[in-house]
């Protein structure tokens, strides 16, 4: 069976079906989705700025919006961090892009463009399951894996 859909499509699949297990206080798929959902935010951007991660709020966030807390750790023009904004990506469906990203918080530096294309980047990438190994992985980031190996065993690459 194939997995393979947009991060933003599991993420939702997987909030939704927590949020039916609560209804129905099914504690022990609850947990399980839990972990789907930690696993997937692994996907999540990170570094570059986005020092601290990414959290899903679960409470706030359904199988038509996924809303995601992070900050962003901004550094002037000699390259020394000088602070931190605080930001709420809500992605909700749209008909013609797939989603809607807004994103909240101070638009220091110009960040929330960044932050936009940073996030629709990751949330659209698709993302396949692995029965074999059990958990989530990128496609696209197995097969540039592959193409990297493939070059030092060549010895393309030194």
């Amino acid at each position: 069976m194939r997995y393979e859909k947009p991060l933003f499509s599991h993420l939702a699949s997987s909030i939704d079906a927590r949020r039916n297990c609560i209804a129905r206080n099914s504690v022990e798929w609850e947990e399980r989705h839990e972990e789907t959902i930690d696993q997937l935010a692994g996907f999540l951007p990170h570094g570059s700025g986005v020092d601290c991660g990414c959290k899903i709020d679960l409470d706030a966030s359904t199988g038509e919006k996924i809303v995601i807390n992070t900050s962003f750790h901004h550094m002037n023009e000699n390259g020394m961090y000088d602070g931190w904004t605080e930001h709420t990506i809500t992605v909700t469906p749209s008909l013609i892009h797939g989603i809607s990203l807004s994103i909240s918080g101070r638009n220091r530096n110009d960040i929330k463009e960044y932050l936009h294309d940073l996030f629709h980047t990751a949330l659209t990438d698709i993302i396949d399951y692995d029965e074999k190994e059990q958990q989530y992985f990128s496609p696209a980031m197995r097969a540039a894996q592959a193409e990297y190996q493939r070059r030092i065993a060549s010895g393309e690459i030194r």
